[in-house]
């Protein structure tokens, strides 16, 4: 895979940066990050070895493993690798262990269980209906992420409820519907605050990113939105649906 996507938005340099576009620091948001670390402390307190930060590698999940760098906890980061990942966000993974100096533990779609959907369905099954796409986000993240999930006691994800309508009561801590703890130490962020963080602690992120991508998932389901769309709009962009995966559904 080359280290620069071709996706054709992605082609031509985006008029400036996220940074620049959405830094804001707000008077709310040391309480906020103080906050954020509280929930952090109190879940490696609680849950120890069973604790794990679930990272799309996407900007909110990098500002939490900053967090939790700076608060010099010991959590395990994993991400699930679909195979159909942007280069750039593949990118962020030896970016991480030089900067923190954490080894994130990948997990990946059983082969030939992908082999034989796509065989069956096509490379391009995303496309064709609601219920193959999800079908594909099956195979590709809901089976890797049960086995990243095994044992666990409780996962760290970077959901805030401004991202979608869909999140709007998304909790601090929560049960995820499977005697699991659910933490989202920045459920109350704004995307502003969100870059404010990034700025100031120069926190690595997804130069797709700079391309008008808030929300950034496999290649063949991740476009650029226009202004005043939705922050999940460029995800299957082609359905009239929740944007969800699965991952974050509501039992």
């Amino acid at each position: 895979m080359s280290d620069v996507s071709t996706l054709p938005w992605a082609a031509a340099p985006a008029a400036g940066n996220a940074i620049g576009l959405y830094a804001k620091w707000t008077p709310a948001l040391d309480a906020k990050i103080e906050a954020a670390q509280k929930h952090l402390r109190d879940a490696c307190a609680t849950h120890g070895d069973g604790l794990v930060q679930s990272s799309s590698l996407g900007v909110e999940d990098m500002v939490i493993t900053d967090l939790i760098a700076r608060a010099g906890l010991s959590v395990h980061i994993s991400t699930l690798d679909t195979g159909k990942l942007h280069a750039e966000t593949l990118g962020l993974l030896p970016q991480i262990k030089s900067r923190y100096g954490f080894d994130v533990e990948v997990f990946t779609p059983v082969a030939e269980a992908v082999i034989q959907f796509v065989t069956r369905e096509g490379d391009d099954a995303m496309y064709k209906s609601i219920e193959l796409r999800k079908a594909c986000c099956g195979v590709r993240k809901m089976e890797p992420l049960g086995r990243m999930l095994k044992g666990r006691t409780a996962w760290i994800t970077g959901l805030r409820r401004e991202q979608s309508g869909a999140r709007g009561d998304v909790a601090f801590d929560e049960d995820d519907g499977n005697n699991r703890r659910k933490i989202s130490p920045i459920a109350d962020w704004t995307w502003a605050e969100v870059w404010a963080y990034v700025e100031k602690y120069a926190v690595p992120y997804n130069p797709l990113h700079d391309q008008f991508m808030p929300s950034i998932g496999c290649a063949p389901c991740t476009r650029a939105i226009a202004v005043g769309e939705d922050f999940r709009a460029g995800r299957w962009w082609w359905e009239d649906s929740s944007k969800e995966c699965g991952l974050h559904a509501k039992s």
